[in-house]
């Protein structure tokens, strides 16, 4: 069977780090790009933090891009407060060599799916989703052209974990999100009720250091350095580990459960900002519009992240 074709568009972050060591790691996906945009850090810091991902992994034949600086309607929100100020606190980290493209990442975006028009490529969003509605806004008739979007964000038992109503992703850019969620493109997401259930405990840890490679060991000092603020914040022995679940959904879709609804997203409340109206009970009679993920396999989850990180 050919290798699915994603598109990865992120704000790296240590755990979009993990994610895209994951892709790298996996040959059931061929990745023709990496999309940045502003989020977890200012834009020039996740463009230069998705180039240090790819020579770490040896995928310097990778294209990275430069997307959206803000988002479309509000100031940019960023989260050095969990990731530290590089946004891969951890690691000691270098200036990456490799070249970022002069295209602009919507640009990228946009091209690619007209060219690829048969309808294979899955969009794997890893942060707030301006890059990706700007190129719907820009370009409609790329929404035929897209197999799916798979995206960590919103939250719906859980509540938020920026405002009480809202997730980060989602809250950064809640514009963006709402043209997502009405753009008609068959969507999987992954919100905290999934994500707060994969945790990086201290011997999980411990297995990735073990493995031995540089990128075992340096996705342990990211873990190292990124599980001490939700350890914190929430008394668990782990940090949710989230936008790794994109990317392991493809590979391994019997490890979670859900349920089709909708998902409506607030823009205007300065109350609920950014969060994820979801009909869990289906008592709005409004039209599913998303998968919901609800469930995973934690410890499946990370046997793939051991495994595949393990290859590289």
């Amino acid at each position: 069977m050919a290798p699915r074709k994603i598109i990865i568009d992120t704000d790296p972050g240590q755990d979009d780090a993990v994610a895209i060591l994951l892709a790298f790691g996996s040959s059931e996906l061929e990745v023709l790009g990496i999309t940045c945009v502003a989020g977890n850090v200012p834009l020039a810091l996740t463009q230069r933090n998705a180039r240090i991902i790819c020579e770490l992994a040896g995928r310097t034949d990778i294209p990275v891009f430069a997307g959206a600086v803000r988002p479309m309607v509000r100031p940019l929100v960023t989260a050095e407060n969990v990731h530290g100020k590089s946004g891969l606190n951890g690691p000691e980290l270098w200036e990456p060599t490799m070249p970022l493209r002069k295209e602009h990442a919507v640009d990228f975006i946009v091209k690619t799916l007209r060219t690829q028009r048969d309808g294979v490529v899955t969009l794997c969003v890893l942060g707030p989703l301006t890059n990706i509605a700007l190129a719907l806004i820009k370009a409609p008739d790329i929404a035929e052209h897209i197999h799916e979007i798979v995206l960590m964000g919103g939250g719906c038992f859980e509540g938020g974990n920026i405002t009480p109503a809202a997730e980060f992703n989602i809250y950064v850019d809640p514009h963006a999100a709402k043209v997502v969620f009405q753009s008609g493109i068959p969507l999987v997401v992954m919100p905290l009720d999934l994500t707060h259930k994969a945790l990086t405990t201290r011997s999980r840890i411990e297995r990735f250091k073990n493995l031995g490679n540089k990128a075992g060991i340096f996705t342990a000092e990211m873990l190292d350095f990124f599980e001490r603020f939700d350890m914190e914040k929430y008394g668990s022995e782990g940090a949710p580990l989230h936008d790794p679940n994109v990317i392991a959904y493809l590979l391994k879709p019997e490890m979670y459960k859900g349920r089709e609804v909708n998902i409506e997203i607030e823009t205007e409340s300065a109350l609920t900002m950014g969060m994820t109206v979801v009909d869990w009970w289906r008592v709005s009679g409004r039209e599913p519009n998303a998968m919901f993920m609800r469930e995973v396999d934690d410890d499946a989850f990370f046997e793939l992240l051991f495994e595949r990180i393990g290859r590289l």
